[in-house]
């Protein structure tokens, strides 16, 4: 596990990197060894200490006042596969009600499903659609991070520059304990570790490869 003052060195450097006209996103990049992505990717989610403001849509059968909500009358609005795709670039995770369920795979199950954005039991669908249950989907959701790998690396978003380091390094301590965790061969599967802000070259505060 990598020092907190290995990590803190990391951030104040990329601090030290231009400054740009929005808040960058900070990224964990975990790249593996011994590891076939065929048979071992990972595709779960994760909790961190500290979330980020995350953006959250919902499929339901009325408007909501507490998101931005597509109702089935708004499905013809997307006849595009690009429209779809920009829809799911916009939100970083989708709450749906369940009985619409099989109508959203129909429509946008070929956009959501290969980017990892469809509503599951695990983050995202709900049985009622009242304020107080689409409230504590979205108070979940905030401290979720999908995990879904096809390579072998794994590129997380742990937090936003504005945070400080110390929520920073706690998120990124955590993910890693994590994903630890979750991988076949634990510790022995991670190659190294980077973190980067969005315009930045990434920094390796992990480095566990084999020479």
């Amino acid at each position: 596990m990598a020092e907190i003052v290995e990590l803190k060195k990391v951030l104040e450097e990329l601090r030290t990197e231009k400054k740009r006209k929005f808040v960058q996103t900070v990224d964990l990049i975990v790249n593996l060894q011994n590891y076939d992505a065929r048979k071992e990717a990972l595709n779960t989610f994760m909790n961190v200490p500290h979330p980020s403001e995350k953006n959250i849509c919902a499929f339901l059968t009325k408007r909501s006042k507490l998101l931005p909500t597509i109702i089935e009358d708004d499905f013809s609005k997307y006849k595009e596969k690009k429209q779809m795709k920009n829809l799911a670039e916009e939100y970083d995770f989708f709450i749906a009600v369940a009985p619409m369920m099989s109508k959203i795979a129909t429509k946008f199950g070929r956009i959501l499903g290969p980017m990892g954005k469809m509503p599951s039991p695990q983050g995202g669908i709900i049985v009622k659609e009242d304020e107080e249950t689409i409230n504590a989907m979205m108070t979940k959701l905030t401290k979720m991070i999908r995990i879904r790998n096809k390579e072998a690396s794994i590129k997380i978003a742990v937090g936003k520059e504005d945070m400080k380091d110390e929520e920073l390094i706690e998120n990124i301590q955590e993910l890693m304990k994590q994903i630890e965790k979750k991988l076949p061969r634990g510790k022995e599967n991670i190659k190294d570790a980077l973190v980067k802000f969005t315009m930045t070259k990434p920094i390796k505060f992990i480095d566990n490869k084999k020479k």
